[in-house]
């Protein structure tokens, strides 16, 4: 069987629940198993043993008060696509005794529907609107293990932590934010483990699929909106421009090569964007305009290395703070010009080795958010519209630079104190 689905075709579910329950009993008792555990069920239960969960299922549910889990759905962008979820699964479950159960990010039930006599079940269980159903709170379950897994989870009877878990069968999945790739939840469906059938993986997909999929309509439902509530303003507008929503996504694009986002724009913090050049981003009602600076197209931007590093930009209006590592970053970009450097490149002149590359994605990333899209990818290397200038701003040499003390790369220190 394959690692999401808890059971083959045709198999014998009574006689399986009573062989996982008893291998359940022998490996918290600390014994061998004749069955052992799926790879997936043996990681979770690992973890949740370190816990100090009551495996006998004694472990507190406390609810979330009513106010807050309505807070919390209406912070939820699953809020748009519930009632989707809702017409295509509950349906179904009412009539094969499932629930289906929607959760946030931290895996607190925002949502149930199905069949009221499995609902009352769930009730005694503690598996109700308000609850945090995690790893840490209630052992190894779909919900929980698919949050910590990252990935889509189906458990079958005993493979639950807890022992009141072993009549039920789950299967989750996370589902995403197809606009931004955030966790949004889980969505879950579940009932008596005797009734779990093979398909059930394929629903739990199917769901997942039409939300993402709603969600990104809605996504071009409103920059549709964005467009027409700007349209006045773009009649009256000359020149290339963009007009972006609040994540940088392009509603229109005019006089510069089309693309699909750019960094998210800040009030008066200046963005370089690809084939605009130097911008301020202006503010509109429900979204933003994009367009180059009437002096320049060019992003004159000057880093100075002192024991506080930072960046101006242009005559100095507009300066930020930068960290250390931001900093050498930056001069590492600027000394290997058009030619850049790769991940690997970066990795091993910031960190002496080439197994930090999530590390400096991760860095380079931060740095794009503090100061805009200066950063130009594969390979890295400064966007074609930053003019860089590196001043020492604390010293009259290398020699007696405060930053280059504070560098912590010798890699680096040795390149500043040759070139600098």
């Amino acid at each position: 069987m394959s690692t999401f689905s808890a059971i083959a075709p045709g198999i014998d579910l009574p006689r399986y629940a009573r062989d996982l329950m008893r291998m359940h009993d022998t490996v918290l008792g600390g014994g061998r198993p004749v069955l052992e555990p799926r790879a997936l069920v043996a990681r979770s239960w690992s973890r949740v043993l370190h816990s100090g969960l009551d495996p006998t299922g004694g472990n507190v549910r406390t609810p979330l008060p009513i106010d807050e889990i309505e807070r919390r759905r209406r912070a939820s962008r699953l809020t748009e696509v519930i009632a989707d979820l809702e017409q295509v699964v509950s349906p179904v479950a009412e009539s094969s005794q499932m629930l289906l159960v929607v959760t946030d990010a931290d895996g607190v039930i925002l949502w149930r529907s199905g069949s009221a006599r499995v609902r009352s079940r769930a009730d005694t269980l503690g598996f109700v609107e308000g609850v945090e159903w995690t790893e840490s709170t209630v052992g190894t379950n779909a919900i929980g293990t698919a949050l910590t897994e990252a990935a889509p989870v189906q458990l079958f009877s005993g493979e639950h932590f807890e022992q009141t878990q072993h009549p039920w069968y789950c299967t989750a999945a996370p589902i995403h934010d197809p606009i931004g790739g955030d966790l949004l939840g889980i969505v879950d469906v579940s009932g008596p483990a005797l009734t779990l059938h093979p398909a059930i993986g394929a629903l739990v997909d199917t769901a997942v699929r039409l939300a993402e999929a709603q969600l990104w309509r809605r996504h071009e439902q409103r920059l549709e909106r964005l467009r027409a509530d700007a349209a006045p303003v773009l009649a009256s507008t000359t020149g290339p421009v963009l007009l972006v929503d609040d994540d940088g996504w392009v509603a229109h694009a005019s006089g510069v090569a089309a693309t699909t986002r750019v960094g998210v724009p800040r009030a008066a913090r200046a963005q370089a964007v690809p084939g605009l050049g130097l911008c301020i981003p202006e503010r509109l009602t429900h979204g933003w305009l994009i367009r180059p600076q009437a002096s320049a197209s060019t992003i004159r931007m000057t880093l100075h290395l002192s024991a506080a590093p930072f960046v101006e930009v242009g005559d100095g209006s507009w300066r930020s703070a930068v960290t250390v590592r931001h900093a050498e970053i930056l001069l590492l970009l600027h000394r290997h010009g058009r030619d850049g450097m790769s991940v690997a490149e970066l990795g091993r002149a910031l960190f002496g080795d080439t197994e930090h590359a999530v590390t400096v994605r991760a860095e380079v990333s931060r740095l794009r958010r503090a100061l805009g899209s200066v950063v130009d990818g594969r390979p890295y290397r400064l966007a074609d519209a930053v003019d860089l200038t590196i001043v020492v701003g604390d010293a009259d040499g290398p020699s007696t630079c405060e930053f280059v003390r504070k560098v912590a790369s010798t890699h680096v220190r040795a390149h500043l104190a040759r070139e600098i």
